[in-house]
């Protein structure tokens, strides 16, 4: 069901002179067919395919690329002395921080009880799964025998071999499994109540059973309701101290470390500050092309692009908090190697790369959205999501790649030149996250139904009871 468009003042609330969270002129059915038809219907979009293709393209690289890796070993990575780390510990910091902005935007919000974010709420969860995925994939084949990988996990052997539970990467084990799996059961129960309606208004069969299964008999009781509020309460509070606890403990593989630029005490908040940053763009790369293709400007409004972009710009002035108190330490400490660490950052052979991240960080993001025209504006939001993800791999590229080429011995300098390997594997994750998101909004519920109806002016209607009825 079309709805007609709705000029620029409908859109905008008169009362608080913020944009609409849903734009005028929806109701319950409105907003049910929207987003059942995109899944329940029996011809899928020909773009979807095309899109399919080129990310299934894009795993396959990937697959390519770790086969060649199993059998020929690390070797054919770029690392080696003095570089031990290199595409693979860079893109497992980038994946992590991207899966941010889904748990803030679920949970926390959540417990903030902003109306805002429901519309969004569920791709961002989505997001946040697809990039752990990511994430988890490079430690484990970063240790060069993946299929040893099990040894990590505190598990009896016989042979009385434990986990070295004073490594960082132990610590990144339990970190990343314990926020995937929290995630994975707080995306699951909230698409409960959505497939119980996929289930009532499926034509096939085949969808009738499938989704009757995943909705676990949901039947819209107000015992249903109750329990599932319960349990989305409970998996948010769960889930907050998540959103500031794992970035921390990645951040420890480098505040623990002796080398100049990592022994710092400013990496965690630093850390979990630039994860938001780069979540949020994340979120938005996502949803505007959604909205677009869709169709579904009335339930994605200006309002979440406008709010995605003040999320940016407070978190964009942490991480530049966080860049300026690098400068400052590197000269307060009074420290020789902190200060040519910093040094060669700027002015290095790789200077490069941290004049593109200030660039892409700070300089373009924190002078443009402060400009609520700017923020609204969708195309220019779009451009601005891209180039703040990419300056937050830079940054990571930054931290660990100019640390390690030049430390303290000026014998053991090198440089660090990523192979085509590297390349692909990077690349090719990338194709497998949009693999797995065109699955999920083409099978799944992208959008939760039942909380964008609550927001309905229907909704708000209570029905008069007691002595309201008899006057």
């Amino acid at each position: 069901m079309a709805t007609s468009k709705v000029n620029l003042k409908d859109r905008v609330d008169p009362a608080t002179g913020e944009y609409r969270v849903i734009a005028p002129g929806e109701t319950f059915r409105s907003v049910t067919e929207k987003i059942t038809r995109i899944v329940l219907t029996p011809h899928t979009p020909l773009g979807w395919f095309a899109y399919f293709a080129v990310a299934g393209a894009g795993a396959t690289m990937l697959m390519v690329a770790l086969c060649w890796l199993f059998l020929k070993g690390v070797g054919i990575w770029a690392i080696t002395q003095p570089v031990a780390w290199g595409f693979a510990i860079i893109n497992f910091v980038w994946w992590i921080g991207i899966g941010h902005a889904g748990t803030l935007i679920s949970a926390i919000l959540l417990l903030f009880k902003q109306s805002w974010r429901n519309s969004i709420s569920r791709f961002a969860e989505a997001m946040t799964i697809f990039a752990v995925a990511c994430a988890a994939l490079f430690p484990v084949i970063h240790v060069g025998r993946p299929w040893l990988g099990y040894w990590l996990f505190p598990l009896p052997f016989t042979m009385t071999v434990w986990p070295q539970f004073r490594s960082p990467l132990m610590w990144d084990v339990f970190a990343v499994s314990t926020y995937a799996t929290i995630s994975v059961v707080f995306w699951y129960i909230g698409m409960v109540p959505d497939f119980g309606t996929f289930r009532d208004r499926a034509q096939s069969k085949f969808a009738q059973y499938i989704y009757g299964i995943l909705s676990w008999g949901w039947r819209g009781s107000a015992r249903h309701w109750m329990r599932y509020e319960t349990a989305s309460l409970l998996l948010a509070g769960l889930a907050t101290p998540l959103v500031l606890s794992v970035h921390t403990v990645i951040s420890f593989d480098f505040a623990v470390a002796v080398l100049p630029g990592w022994h710092t005490t400013i990496f965690p908040p630093y850390f979990v500050a630039g994860a938001i940053y780069s979540g949020f763009a994340m979120v938005l790369s996502l949803a505007i092309p959604l909205r677009k293709y869709y169709h579904l400007e009335a339930l994605v409004t200006e309002r979440h692009i406008d709010n995605c972009g003040k999320v940016m710009l407070v978190t964009g002035f942490i991480v530049a908090y966080g860049y300026g108190m690098e400068a400052f330490m590197a000269w307060y400490s009074a420290d020789h190697w902190e200060a040519f660490t910093f040094w060669n950052r700027a002015f290095g052979p790789m200077g490069w790369a941290y004049w593109c991240l200030i660039t892409f960080n700070l300089a373009i993001p924190l002078t443009t959205l402060w400009s609520r025209k700017l923020r609204t504006n969708i195309t220019f939001m779009f451009i601005i999501s891209l180039v703040v993800n990419t300056g937050m791999w830079l940054e990571r590229f930054v931290i660990i790649v100019t640390s390690l080429t030049r430390d303290f011995l000026p014998s053991a300098w090198g440089t660090y030149r990523a192979t085509k390997w590297d390349y692909m594997t990077f690349f090719g994750t990338v194709g497998f996250f949009v693999f797995m998101f065109l699955l999920f909004v083409r099978f799944l519920p992208m959008i939760p139904m039942n909380e964008i109806r609550l927001l309905l002016p229907g909704a708000k209607i209570r029905p008069k009871t007691g002595p309201e009825v008899i006057r």
